[in-house]
């Protein structure tokens, strides 16, 4: 009895005293302003703006799109493989718990012996029937280290995952509206090439009627096989584009395919948050910022190496020397016990550790400030990218107007005699080359626009790390 109030009197002082070595977690700061610098025309997000939280690219109203990004949670792979590591990591904070309680084992044993002596050789046996239990107690917060490093990078492993899905949805956006800008200027050069194809005709009565030279129906000719040859030539970056977006949703190539349907949507106006938001917005800041979060907490596993381990265990069960009273009451055996382990001299291993703690803490919380930083930056690039081709736009969509009215005026010209097919043809390129750039800063400031809402973080909110194991944290 006295042996068990010793033991208690222990585990008491000793739990009532613990505490967790090492630096309690901080969050650092990060470099940050109070508003972007391109920020016309766009406006702090206010709480009446609503882009679409969770399937963000409904905002863009396209009906196959939206299949698409469907796609994609559950079939790509690249997802899937970081779906199982974020599990992986779940399970370590289980792994980490479970040094909270203690280790109980059982055994049976049965063992037979002889002993010769010199006068009388004698055989037995031994039946053992016990149950041994061990508890290590955290009074230096060595499991509670444990819990809190493994807790931080299943978090921040939870927030890759959402920074890769973001990343690959929004892959498949631009690659999106990159094929369907493809397709745009595919039924410009198919209603080019019918247009050369009159011009050709054109040609070919003038000269039947000698009013021109061979030269102008060669010219016609050249015009119109370069735009076919222009027109077929475009297959091959959209049968890559569409292969890629096959890929990006888990099907094979074969297996996958886009009806042509030229691009004519707008970007859509989107609200900019503000600059802290991005701390919470943006899945991999928040990924960097657990990372901190857990490197501190090595720093105070590697610290606790310089105190004692404290351990308790104990021992019950049956001894016996014959099998039919091996269970009963009079047989049984019990152990109670501690020990103090405490490492004297290791060569400067702990101090080693912990300053190694100390640099891989340094090093992610530069890599977090690196990583806010980024951020900024790439919301910057495509603020900036959207004012400028949104204002492109407009001077372009004045140059494509007086190249359409000057392509016409030549005609008439040509048709009047008044000037050579090689004016028309100028005028021809230039309203080509004028309209296919129309529909590639089109095709930009779509790509533009899902780039931003990535750069914001999408429909994602720091506040979903909260839960990552089914316990609140």
């Amino acid at each position: 009895m006295k042996t068990m109030k010793s033991l208690l009197t222990v585990v008491v002082t000793a739990l009532l005293g613990a505490c967790s070595i090492g630096p309690d977690y901080v969050k650092p700061t990060a470099t940050t302003s109070q508003e972007f610098k391109e920020s016309a025309p766009w406006k702090v997000a206010q709480p009446r703006d609503s882009v679409n939280r969770g399937a963000w690219w409904h905002i863009y109203n396209d009906r196959r799109l939206n299949e698409l990004e469907e796609q994609v949670a559950v079939s790509n792979q690249t997802i899937k493989s970081a779906e199982a590591q974020f599990r992986q990591a779940r399970a370590l904070v289980q792994a980490s718990r479970s040094g909270y309680y203690p280790q109980v084992s059982a055994g049976a044993s049965v063992e037979r012996s002889r002993s010769n002596s010199s006068n009388s050789p004698k055989t037995s046996t031994n039946y053992l029937l016990n149950v041994d239990a061990s508890w290590e107690l955290d009074v230096w917060g060595r499991v509670r280290r444990s819990v809190e490093s493994s807790q931080a990078s299943a978090q921040a492993s939870a927030a890759d995952l959402e920074s890769l899905r973001l990343s690959i949805q929004s892959e498949v956006a631009v690659d999106y509206f990159q094929l369907r800008t493809i397709d745009a200027q595919k039924r410009l050069l198919d209603e080019t090439i019918s247009s050369f194809q009159q011009y050709l005709v054109l040609t070919q009565n003038r000269y039947t009627a000698g009013v021109v030279s061979q030269a102008d129906v060669l010219q016609a000719e050249t015009q119109l096989k370069n735009s076919q040859a222009q027109a077929i030539d475009l297959g091959v970056q959209r049968s890559q584009l569409e292969h890629a977006i096959a890929t990006l949703i888990g099907k094979a190539p074969a297996e996958f395919s886009l009806a042509p349907a030229p691009l004519d949507s707008t970007p859509p106006q989107l609200p900019s948050s503000l600059p802290s938001e991005l701390l919470e917005r943006r899945p991999d800041i928040a990924a960097a910022e657990r990372r901190v979060a857990a490197a501190n907490a090595q720093i105070g596993l590697a610290k606790v190496a310089y105190f004692p381990a404290i351990t308790l265990s104990s021992s019950v069960g049956f001894a016996a020397s014959s099998f039919s009273n091996w269970l009963s009451w009079p047989n049984r055996v019990w152990a109670l016990g501690s020990t103090i382990a405490q490492t004297i001299f290791d060569g400067g291993l702990r101090g080693a550790q912990v300053d190694e703690a100390r640099a891989v803490y340094d090093s992610t919380v530069a890599s977090y400030r690196q990583t806010v930083l980024a951020g900024f930056q790439e919301v910057e690039d495509n603020l900036a990218a959207l004012r400028i081709l949104e204002q492109e736009a407009g001077v372009q969509n004045e140059t494509l107007q007086a190249a359409r009215k000057s392509l016409a005026i030549t005609t008439n010209q040509y048709k009047a005699g008044i000037v050579s097919y090689l004016n028309v043809i100028i005028a021809q390129t230039t309203a080509l080359n004028v309209e296919t750039n129309s529909i590639n800063i089109l095709g930009r400031r779509m790509a533009a626009n899902v780039l931003l809402i990535k750069a914001t973080g999408g429909g994602w909110d720091a506040s979903a790390l909260t839960v990552v194991d089914g316990k609140e944290h």
